[in-house]
Parts: C-alpha cells; sequence; structure tokens
C-alpha cells in the first residue's frame, strides 16, 4: 500500500537536491527515526522491496551521500559541558584560519564558516584529556589570522543534531519505525572506566557504524555472536551510544545555516527553548552563559524561509529582546566528520578511534606484615 507523503521539494531544485528521488528520501527519512532499523522492515514499511532498500543504501553510502554512525553519550568523552565559539578573523583569512583550526584542534566538532558578526562558528567538547582553559585562552586564539574570540559555555543542550529529521513519512510509517528505535532503558554509565574492554572495543565499532550487525562485531572482536549482540544492545540501552544518522541537510532541500544568538528575559528561556526545539528548523538549541541566553542553530530552505522564522516564530516571543544572526556559508565539519559540499569525508582521528580511555594506573603490591 503506498503511503500519503509531505511533499518536500521545490518545483525549482538545487542541483544537491537532485541526487535523490523520492525512495531515497523516503529512506533517509525512515533512517532518522530508527536508524537500525532492518532491511526488511525498511522495505515493508516503505511498501518497497528489500533488494530496493539494501541497493539505494549501499547507494547512499558508496557515494558517501549519508552514513549511520553512533553518538557518544557527553559523560564517556568529555570533562565539562560543550562550549560554542564565535571568532573573528582578518579580512580574508576566515578559509585558512578554519583550515588551521581543524588541523589542531579534535576538540572542535563543529565547524562553520560565516557571515555575520562572527566569521567562524565552532562547537568545542572539553574530551578526556584536554585542558580547556588553555584550548581557549592560547591554543585557538593564537592561530594566526585570528582576531578576537567569544565562547558559550553550555549550560543546557535542549536539541541535539541527530533529532533533526526530514519529515515526509506519514504517522502510521512513523509509529512503526519508533518501533525499532532505541530505548534507552539501563542506568547510564558515568565514565570510560565503568566499561569493560568488551565493550570499550564494541563501542569502537559502532561509532564507526551505527548499524553493524552483532555477527560482524563477533567475527571483528572475536567472540561469540550471542555475546557480541548482548554487548551491543547493553551499550544501546544504556545510553553510551545512540546511533546517528550523517546527511547534509542541503541534500534534502535545507541549504541554508543560520545560527542565532538570542538575549532573552531569563523568566522566558525554559518556554522558548521548549518551542525552538519543536520547530522544524532546530539541529542544536542550548541555554549557554554568554553574551546570549539562547542559541538556536537552524537549517532553513531559503531566504524567506528563514525571516519568516525570525519575524513569525521569535516574533510571538516579545521576551526576546535581540537576535544576532550569522549565516553559514561553508559547512567544513559536523559531530567530527568533514564535509566537501553535500558529501561526507574522514571522520576526525585521536579521540573517537580509538576512543581516549585514561590511562589504567600500575599495580602496587599490597603491603605485607
Amino acid at each position: 500500500m503506498s503511503s500519503p507523503r509531505v511533499n518536500t521539494q521545490r518545483s525549482s531544485r538545487r542541483p544537491e537536491e537532485r541526487l535523490l528521488d523520492d525512495v531515497d528520501l523516503d529512506l533517509v527519512a525512515a533512517l532518522q527515526l530508527a536508524p537500525r532499523t532492518p532491511v526488511n522492515a525498511l522495505a515493508e514499511i516503505l511498501d518497497s522491496s528489500p533488494s530496493t532498500i539494501a541497493r539505494r543504501l549501499s547507494r547512499l553510502r558508496t557515494e558517501r551521500l549519508l552514513r549511520v554512525g553512533g553518538r557518544l553519550d557527553w559523560p564517556l568523552i568529555t570533562t565539562e559541558n560543550p562550549r560554542q565559539v564565535w571568532i573573528k578573523c582578518e579580512p580574508g583569512r576566515s578559509q585558512e584560519v578554519a583550515r588551521r583550526i581543524l588541523e589542531l584542534a579534535d576538540e572542535v566538532q563543529t565547524l562553520l564558516v560565516t557571515t555575520g558578526s562572527a566569521d567562524i562558528y565552532c562547537s568545542v567538547y572539553p574530551l578526556l584529556g584536554t585542558d580547556i582553559f588553555d584550548l581557549l585562552t592560547n591554543r585557538l586564539p593564537g592561530i594566526p589570522g585570528i582576531v578576537s574570540t567569544e565562547s558559550h559555555l553550555v549550560l543546557r543542550a535542549h536539541t541535539m543534531g541527530q533529532t533533526w529529521r526530514l519529515h515526509r513519512l506519514d504517522q502510521a510509517q512513523t509509529d512503526r519505525l519508533r518501533e525499532h528505535a532505541v530505548q534507552v532503558s539501563q542506568e547510564r554509565r558515568a565514565s570510560l572506566e565503568e566499561l569493560s574492554e568488551l565493550e570499550r572495543r564494541t563501542l569502537e565499532l559502532m561509532v564507526a557504524n551505527g548499524r553493524i550487525p552483532a555477527a560482524d562485531i563477533a567475527r571483528e572482536l572475536g567472540v561469540s555472536r550471542s555475546t557480541a549482540y548482548r554487548t551491543s544492545q547493553t551499550l544501546l540501552e544504556c545510553g553510551a551510544l545512540q546511533p546517528r544518522v550523517e546527511i547534509e541537510p542541503a541534500l534534502l532541500g535545507f541549504p541554508l545555516n543560520a545560527l542565532m544568538s538570542l538575549t532573552v528575559l531569563p523568566q522566558a528561556i525554559p518556554c522558548l527553548l521548549e518551542t525552538l526545539a519543536g520547530h522544524p528548523s532546530a539541529r542544536y538549541v542550548s541555554m549557554v552563559a554568554g553574551s546570549s541566553s539562547v542559541i538556536h542553530y537552524g537549517v532553513f530552505r531559503d531566504e524567506e524561509d528563514l525571516a519568516r522564522f525570525i519575524t513569525t516564530d521569535l516574533g510571538a516571543f516579545p521576551e526576546v529582546t535581540t537576535v544576532n544572526t550569522c549565516v553559514g556559508v561553508r559547512v567544513l565539519r559536523r559531530h567530527w566528520t568533514a564535509r566537501e559540499g553535500v558529501r561526507l569525508g574522514e571522520r576526525a582521528d585521536g579521540f573517537l578511534s580509538p576512543l581516549r580511555v585514561p590511562p589504567t594506573p600500575p599495580l602496587t603490591a599490597s603491603p605485607t606484615g
């Protein structure tokens, strides 16, 4: 049975949008809801054949248009909350500075070259072993070409990038897909020390491939399939890893990246966060400590779409007193993965593969006598 879908395409489509047809877009929308859904279930829900779904998924991966990876839980890889950093550069040096930042700092999770009050935006995660004070006050500002930096401490991250999705499936399809979504039902792990060596090695594999089956984990690690399955399920159910679809929004018809720093009356912040988190543009919504109160990172179809958001959606909140908008002109990294236009590049090394595991203290002899 074919299902009605929300039309997400315009009559005049950008070249990058033509890389995907309706079957591809349905598949992307389904994976965003439940990244580990088996191929047979995807085919049934999307009214297609398993061979078609498998072939489309393989093409998207091979052409570097889509990748299902894994997002590690913050306490496992960071020592404190992230920072959102705005950088001003000397004229004509933004691209050079951006490349240098990516060479210097694995801690930079996302980086965009922007226009507006800042030339570069990046999100910085204090990874295990990072001296965040040195990074923010010496390493980053010391890069030639940087004029100034301003960092905001993230107090609450209300919406994360992996929750943004393409709305084109009907409610019945959505409900069926949610049956395959990962549910966190166990107590979260507070640090890497709480994970066994098998769990750590399994995490490495699942970060690289969020759809990896237990049979492949078993072969890679030399354990039984049942052990591999139990281990991977435990990691998913305790929230140590959340499967994440990597795909550029421009490929789905949302080429305009906008970062809005909002000054908000304190009592209105919770309501605004809830409202923005539910907006279809929202990729990252956070409450921050800095010159602004709330940061909304959204993706939009075009300038008119962004204008409506500012005047209508934000305009509905009189408590928002200032809106400072920077527009992304080039995305160089999202979630530690390089971007080459709409195609996915290499993932940053050094903390994901292998994981930055704190050194184990040497064993000491027990006192005797």
